[in-house]
């Protein structure tokens, strides 16, 4: 009873600074030694907690038979359909593509069509009709501007990401290859630890690709298999990237492989923030999600506390790819795949949604905070949680008790922030 009547000595506290300060120094050696027994138990793990495969994976399971959502054909290696008119499939000129005799094997059929292309089109121009965007992020550097929404659309679906980063001195063109080229990747993304190419089609530019990407120790990695295909449009590029099935690639236990995956760009030209008037930055307008089997709930506080991180070091990644091309060093496969892909008109994407009616899609601004609320990190709600439970159910601490440090939490949440 002694340490349950030094827990209610600190609820006596006068302010309520004061009582997370001494819950934290009271809770203090607890979260230390619950961190420490993690780590070393990970470490010296025993033989037998890899019996017949036996994982430890704090993850749900990933849905293999899904598809992207939004997205009217069903994606896959059905067939091909007939070109459209209005579109010339063509490479840029002065790009010698290698042959592909030696390398990877040639599409049949090809996994992308101008469904996919109608569907990015219409999240940049937000006609999609799906949930509102949440803003979450707005942060900058002096040559760089990002801003992040998120929206869940559904309870059975992954939460989306849509973000729009400007990079300062920054070409359309380069961005395109930037973001194509694996082989440089390798150099600057150290989560990617394999990158293949599997399949691809010379007339388009269409490329499936097989990717491994590492995850915390206490995830098994992660495995994708996606196809991506380019429009350009004037000096606009959309760039299309998204999950496919892959037979010839058997399903193994580990790395775990990742079904639904759609993350799709949108390039062009903007005005720099010099105001200058001169069209010497780049947009990159990015539309992202993806079911990595772990829940959703803890996906999106992991995906909030490290995206300005993994935009940063993007950015540091494309000058580094900046310089060497500058340096007329030797163009990879992948970027070369990158300058053949498919043109259009302009002016075709607006004309083939004049007779539908798309429903706009909301843009929700963060707002301020109010002055003199208290926001608690998520992180001491969950961690807390999860020690309640721990000791609720050891019976460590007694029931009625625990009933009474609720009622008083809820009385300082009162005092603290009154309704208006």
């Amino acid at each position: 009873m002694v340490l349950v009547e030094e827990f209610l000595e600190i609820l006596e506290r006068p302010t309520i600074g004061a009582v997370f300060v001494e819950i934290l120094v009271f809770l203090g050696p607890v979260w230390i030694a619950f961190l420490v027994g993690i780590t070393v138990g990970w470490i010296w793990k025993p033989k037998w907690a890899a019996w017949k495969n036996c994982k430890f994976d704090f993850s749900v399971p990933s849905s293999p038979s899904a598809s992207v959502p939004s997205t009217s054909k069903p994606v896959g290696f059905q067939s091909s359909e007939a070109p459209t008119p209005s579109f010339a499939s063509y490479a840029d000129a002065g790009s010698e593509i290698e042959q592909f005799d030696s390398g990877p094997s040639r599409l049949n059929a090809l996994p992308i069509s101008d469904e996919d292309l109608y569907h990015l089109w219409h999240l940049v121009e937000r006609k999609d009709g799906g949930p509102t965007w949440k803003h979450v992020m707005d942060h900058s550097t002096p040559n760089m501007s990002y801003q992040a929404w998120q929206r869940h659309p559904d309870v059975t679906g992954p939460p989306q990401y849509c973000s729009r980063t400007v990079y300062e001195d920054a070409t359309p063109e380069l961005l395109r290859d930037f973001f194509w080229d694996d082989e440089f990747r390798v150099k600057w993304d150290d989560m990617l630890v394999h990158a293949e190419t599997i399949e691809e089609c010379p007339t388009t530019g269409t490329m499936v690709v097989h990717w491994v990407r590492k995850f915390p120790f206490f995830c098994s990695d992660r495995e994708y298999i996606f196809a991506r295909r380019i429009w350009e449009s004037g000096r606009s590029y959309y760039c299309v990237t998204q999950g496919v099935p892959c037979p010839t690639i058997p399903r193994k236990d580990k790395p775990r492989r990742v079904d639904l995956y759609y993350s799709s760009w949108f390039i062009q030209a903007v005005e720099s923030r010099e105001g200058n008037g001169q069209l010497t930055a780049c947009e990159v307008l990015l539309f992202h999600h993806e079911d990595m089997g772990i829940p959703w709930e803890i996906a999106k506080f992991g995906v909030r506390q490290g995206m300005w991180g993994a935009v940063r070091k993007i950015e540091r990644g494309l000058r580094s790819y900046q310089k060497s091309r500058a340096s007329n060093a030797k163009i990879s496969h992948c970027a070369l795949m990158a300058q053949v892909n498919t043109k259009i008109d302009p002016e075709y994407l607006k004309s083939t949604d004049g007779n539908e009616e798309s429903l706009g899609t909301e843009i929700q601004v963060l707002p301020a905070k109010r002055e003199g609320s208290i926001n608690i990190p998520k992180l001491l709600i969950i961690g807390g949680a999860l020690v309640v439970a721990c000791t609720l159910d050891q019976g460590i601490i007694p029931k009625t008790f625990l009933f009474n440090v609720a009622k008083r939490f809820g009385n300082i949440g009162k005092k603290a922030s009154p309704r208006p």
